[in-house]
């Protein structure tokens, strides 16, 4: 079994989801599988003592135990399949979440490539597309399951059938029929292995295909308020038809192929019935058995013939789907490469926290220029830092390597005298509050947003609330911080707009209390006056924490103790905006004015 090897581990993972599942399906199994054998079998003695003309009473028998056992069987079925159901629910929801608990456990730098992005999409649509991967494996382990049951009953039948061919001999016409099954069974077998390695193939090359074109189709979005205003509905539905020609072609050409590789394997199996319908006719027409028997004896050979294909099906398509599993479990295997630190972050009321870039620059991956170059600058306790610079100039990568979300190329972060690589990355991250340009807010209940948890201090949730500007829109909620956001899970949420999330955002940063508050472009979708008091109440907001800000808008900085102004990844200047603003050949300079004069 070694060459299962990659099924092995996946099988036992998927397992551990719920060690319930595959027993009670095995139990589901049995009970699904012995009613056409219990039934031939009846059937049969039925239909002999029809032909032999035995005593009713005998008949009745025959037929009360084939209702009673019917009925035990089919409630037992009954009961096994919706518990059966149920686990399954359970398995799928731990496999799911096993999965997301991987993705939300990667370094953010491996969030962010593009290639784990792909892999992960990959693992998606294998299994939306043709069902591969974890998926196929289970439908594949079922089948081997109903397979085991089928011969165990069938091959019992077997040995009661050539017992009684052994009492009258193996005639010529029976051996030569005999050979034929056995050969058409190995042909059978060969050629479905053959079939099911080739269409495998083909299927991970149309996968592997679809996933771009479904990567491309997945970015015209049909309900954007822009296609409506300039009518681009047209456009979108053009080329849209264009990739449903190209998977129309692919799944045409996909039916071909399963046509030509399956058909060897129908004609071995339809002459392989042929076979053993005949053999068995023979035999009863020589008096081996009764009349009646040949009911049972076709159809249990006819399943035990189709439980060794099966049998074997199986096998082949678990080995061929290990293709889709090692893509799955790769993605498991994916490896955390940034270091955790394991010193303590020391506890301080006083936040004296000093942290200091020496000579950082930072590259991502695939990139040919690095996006910061040779940063060095010092965060002052208390302080309140702006930073401004024009797009692409390095701002926010200098926020996500202060917080760690990514590790300089070159250079060091330091803090109290430390590299921040040594720190427990836990802890270093809780001396941080952010709010990020392209913050997220979750579809729960407001006070879980503020608090970023399930359960929160109301009192201190209001405040912040309150004291960000969200007051107004706050005593109009229904349910107070009990009201939904949103309302992707329930009628009664409460759609926010970009400004009043923005507040939100901004009131969690808050609620956190660390010593570090990061803002970047927090006033970025608020109205004018909305800014202003904002601004008008900053220091009271940040209180003795130390504050970085980003923004674009240069007039919002004046409040700031130091600006440090990024142009193309580096610092070019760094002083008071007065300061600055005398530097008439300074980039700050050319900033304030370049806004300015629309003002003036």
């Amino acid at each position: 079994m070694k060459k299962y090897s990659i099924t092995k581990k996946a099988f036992q993972m998927y397992h551990s989801y719920n060690p319930k599942y595959f027993p009670l399906m095995f139990v589901q199994i049995i009970f699904e599988n012995v009613s056409p054998y219990f039934n031939l079998w009846l059937s049969a003695e039925i239909v002999t003592a029809l032909y032999e003309g035995r005593d009713r009473g005998e008949l009745y028998t025959l037929v009360a135990v084939t209702l009673f056992g019917n009925l035990f069987i089919r409630v037992m079925g009954a009961a096994t399949n919706r518990s059966g159901a149920t686990q399954l629910e359970i398995l799928e929801n731990h496999q799911a979440a096993a999965f997301n608990h991987k993705t939300l456990s990667l370094d953010y730098d491996k969030i962010e490539d593009p290639e784990i992005r792909q892999h992960r999409r990959k693992v998606k649509e294998n299994a939306w597309i043709n069902s591969y991967g974890v998926i196929r494996m289970r439908m594949e382990v079922q089948r081997l399951m109903k397979c085991l049951v089928n011969l165990v009953l069938s091959m019992m039948l077997f040995a009661e059938m050539i017992s009684l061919i052994v009492t009258v001999g193996f005639q010529w016409l029976g051996l030569v029929l005999f050979i034929a099954i056995v050969v058409c069974i190995a042909l059978t077998v060969l050629s479905q292995s053959w079939s099911i390695r080739k269409i495998t193939l083909w299927n991970k090359n149309v996968a592997d295909q679809m996933l771009d074109e479904n990567r491309i189709d997945g970015g015209y979005r049909p309900d954007g308020m822009d296609n409506r205003i300039y009518c681009q509905q047209g456009i979108i539905s053009k080329l849209r038809e264009k990739i449903a020609r190209q998977h129309l072609k692919i799944f045409s050409k996909t039916a071909d192929m399963n046509f030509v590789y399956g058909l060897p394997m129908s004609l071995f199996s339809n002459f392989l019935e042929i076979c053993s319908f005949l053999i068995i006719c023979f035999y009863c027409t020589i008096g081996a058995f009764p009349v009646g028997s040949v009911i049972k004896y076709v159809g249990f050979l006819q399943g035990m013939i189709q439980g060794i294909a099966d049998f074997f099906a199986a096998l082949n398509s678990l080995k061929g789907n290990e293709i889709f599993l090692k893509v799955y479990l790769d993605y498991f295997d994916i490896r955390n490469d940034m270091y955790q630190g394991s010193l303590a972050v020391e506890k301080r009321s006083d936040k004296k926290y000093d942290i200091e870039f020496k000579n950082v620059s930072f590259r991502y991956a695939g990139a040919q220029d690095n996006a910061l170059k040779n940063i060095s600058i010092k965060l002052k306790v208390g302080e309140r830092l702006a930073v401004v610079g024009m797009n692409g100039s390095g701002k926010t990568t200098f926020i996500k390597l202060l917080c760690r979300l990514y590790d300089p190329t070159e250079g060091e972060i330091v803090m109290n005298d430390f590299n921040i690589r040594k720190y427990d990355y836990r802890q270093y991250l809780d001396i941080f509050s952010v709010v990020f340009q392209d913050f997220n807010l979750l579809a729960v209940p407001l006070g879980s947003n503020v608090a970023s948890a399930s359960v929160w201090d109301s009192v201190k949730a209001e405040m912040l609330l309150e004291k960000v500007g969200f007051g107004e829109r706050y005593a109009k909620m229904p349910k107070g911080l009990d009201t939904p956001l949103y309302k992707n899970f329930d009628q009664d949420g409460v759609n926010i707009s970009g400004g009043e999330a923005q507040k939100i955002a901004l009131a969690r940063a808050l609620y956190r209390d660390t010593p570090f508050i990061i803002l970047d472009e927090p006033t970025a979708a608020l109205d004018p006056i909305a800014e202003a008091e904002i601004y008008a109440k900053f220091n009271e907001i940040v209180g003795d924490k130390t504050a970085v800000y980003i923004s674009h808008r240069l007039s919002s900085c004046r409040f700031c103790d130091r600006i440090a102004v990024f142009d193309q990844g580096r610092i070019v200047q760094m002083g008071t905006h007065d300061e600055l603003l005398e530097d008439e050949t300074g980039k700050y300079h050319e900033l304030w004015y370049a806004q300015a004069q629309h003002y003036t």
